[in-house]
Protein backbone atom coordinates (compact mmCIF):
# COMPACT_ATOMS: atom_id res chain seq x y z
CA UNK A 1 0.00 0.00 0.00
CA UNK A 2 1.38 3.38 -1.02
CA UNK A 3 2.14 5.79 1.83
CA UNK A 4 -0.03 8.89 1.78
CA UNK A 5 0.75 12.13 3.58
CA UNK A 6 -2.89 13.12 4.04
CA UNK A 7 -2.89 12.58 7.78
CA UNK A 8 0.79 12.88 8.77
CA UNK A 9 1.11 13.87 12.41
CA UNK A 10 -2.47 12.83 13.21
CA UNK A 11 -3.03 10.27 15.94
CA UNK A 12 -5.72 7.57 15.85
CA UNK A 13 -6.97 5.22 18.57
CA UNK A 14 -8.00 1.80 17.22
CA UNK A 15 -9.76 -0.58 19.62
CA UNK A 16 -10.69 -4.15 18.71
CA UNK A 17 -10.33 -7.55 20.37
CA UNK A 18 -9.82 -9.22 16.96
CA UNK A 19 -6.04 -9.10 16.48
CA UNK A 20 -6.32 -9.63 12.70
CA UNK A 21 -8.77 -6.73 12.27
CA UNK A 22 -6.66 -4.54 14.54
CA UNK A 23 -3.53 -5.22 12.49
CA UNK A 24 -5.23 -4.82 9.10
CA UNK A 25 -6.87 -1.56 10.12
CA UNK A 26 -3.59 -0.27 11.55
CA UNK A 27 -1.82 -1.00 8.25
CA UNK A 28 -4.45 0.97 6.31
CA UNK A 29 -4.35 3.89 8.74
CA UNK A 30 -0.54 3.94 8.85
CA UNK A 31 -0.51 4.07 5.03
CA UNK A 32 -2.61 7.24 5.29
CA UNK A 33 0.02 8.81 7.55
CA UNK A 34 -1.63 8.23 10.94
CA UNK A 35 0.28 7.49 14.11
CA UNK A 36 -1.45 4.44 15.61
CA UNK A 37 -2.37 3.76 19.23
CA UNK A 38 -4.27 0.54 19.82
CA UNK A 39 -6.05 -1.32 22.58
CA UNK A 40 -7.69 -4.74 22.73
CA UNK A 41 -10.29 -4.07 25.42
CA UNK A 42 -12.55 -1.39 26.87
CA UNK A 43 -10.58 -0.86 30.09
CA UNK A 44 -7.28 -0.29 28.26
CA UNK A 45 -9.00 2.05 25.79
CA UNK A 46 -10.65 4.09 28.55
CA UNK A 47 -7.25 4.64 30.18
CA UNK A 48 -5.82 5.83 26.86
CA UNK A 49 -8.77 8.18 26.28
CA UNK A 50 -8.13 9.77 29.68
CA UNK A 51 -4.37 10.24 29.11
CA UNK A 52 -4.04 11.12 25.43
CA UNK A 53 -5.65 13.23 22.74
CA UNK A 54 -6.53 11.75 19.38
CA UNK A 55 -7.54 13.08 15.98
CA UNK A 56 -9.69 10.03 15.15
CA UNK A 57 -11.05 6.94 16.90
CA UNK A 58 -12.08 3.56 15.47
CA UNK A 59 -13.91 1.33 17.96
CA UNK A 60 -15.25 -2.20 17.66
CA UNK A 61 -18.78 -2.45 19.05
CA UNK A 62 -18.50 -5.76 20.89
CA UNK A 63 -15.44 -6.16 23.09
CA UNK A 64 -15.70 -7.69 26.57
CA UNK A 65 -19.26 -6.34 26.73
CA UNK A 66 -21.79 -6.26 23.89
CA UNK A 67 -22.02 -2.46 24.20
CA UNK A 68 -18.34 -1.62 24.81
CA UNK A 69 -18.07 0.38 21.59
CA UNK A 70 -21.09 2.49 22.50
CA UNK A 71 -19.61 3.16 25.96
CA UNK A 72 -16.21 4.07 24.48
CA UNK A 73 -17.83 6.36 21.90
CA UNK A 74 -19.79 8.14 24.63
CA UNK A 75 -16.72 8.63 26.85
CA UNK A 76 -14.55 9.68 23.91
CA UNK A 77 -17.09 12.22 22.59
CA UNK A 78 -17.61 13.62 26.10
CA UNK A 79 -13.91 14.55 26.18
CA UNK A 80 -13.48 15.24 22.43
CA UNK A 81 -16.88 16.28 20.99
CA UNK A 82 -15.47 17.43 17.63
CA UNK A 83 -13.21 14.42 17.00
CA UNK A 84 -14.59 11.83 14.56
CA UNK A 85 -15.48 8.37 15.87
CA UNK A 86 -15.98 5.38 13.59
CA UNK A 87 -17.78 2.42 15.13
CA UNK A 88 -17.25 -0.94 13.42
CA UNK A 89 -18.91 -4.27 14.03
CA UNK A 90 -19.86 -7.65 12.68
CA UNK A 91 -23.08 -7.48 14.75
CA UNK A 92 -25.32 -7.09 11.69
CA UNK A 93 -23.87 -10.20 10.04
CA UNK A 94 -23.98 -12.16 13.30
CA UNK A 95 -27.38 -11.10 14.66
CA UNK A 96 -29.26 -9.27 11.92
CA UNK A 97 -29.42 -6.13 14.10
CA UNK A 98 -28.61 -2.97 12.19
CA UNK A 99 -27.54 0.41 13.56
CA UNK A 100 -27.58 3.73 11.76
CA UNK A 101 -25.75 6.69 13.28
CA UNK A 102 -27.02 8.93 10.47
CA UNK A 103 -30.72 9.01 11.45
CA UNK A 104 -32.00 11.49 14.08
CA UNK A 105 -32.93 8.58 16.36
CA UNK A 106 -29.51 6.96 15.91
CA UNK A 107 -27.70 10.24 16.51
CA UNK A 108 -29.54 10.68 19.81
CA UNK A 109 -27.90 7.62 21.37
CA UNK A 110 -25.07 6.42 19.11
CA UNK A 111 -22.22 8.79 19.91
CA UNK A 112 -20.26 7.87 16.80
CA UNK A 113 -20.07 9.75 13.52
CA UNK A 114 -20.43 6.67 11.37
CA UNK A 115 -21.25 2.98 11.88
CA UNK A 116 -19.56 0.53 9.50
CA UNK A 117 -20.07 -3.19 9.15
CA UNK A 118 -16.92 -5.29 9.36
CA UNK A 119 -15.66 -6.50 6.05
CA UNK A 120 -14.92 -2.88 5.23
CA UNK A 121 -12.52 -2.41 2.33
CA UNK A 122 -9.43 -0.18 2.79
CA UNK A 123 -10.64 2.34 0.19
CA UNK A 124 -14.06 2.51 1.91
CA UNK A 125 -12.41 3.25 5.27
CA UNK A 126 -10.20 5.89 3.65
CA UNK A 127 -13.23 7.52 1.99
CA UNK A 128 -15.12 7.73 5.31
CA UNK A 129 -12.10 9.18 7.10
CA UNK A 130 -11.62 11.85 4.45
CA UNK A 131 -15.33 12.70 4.62
CA UNK A 132 -15.21 13.03 8.43
CA UNK A 133 -11.93 14.94 8.63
Amino acid sequence: MKKSADFNGKKVLVVDDDQDFLEQTSIVLRSLGFEIRSAENQKEAEAMIEKENFDLAVFDLMLENNDSGFVLSYKFKKKNPETPVILVSAVTAETGLAFDSETPEGKSWIKADVFLNKGIRPEQLEKEIKRLM
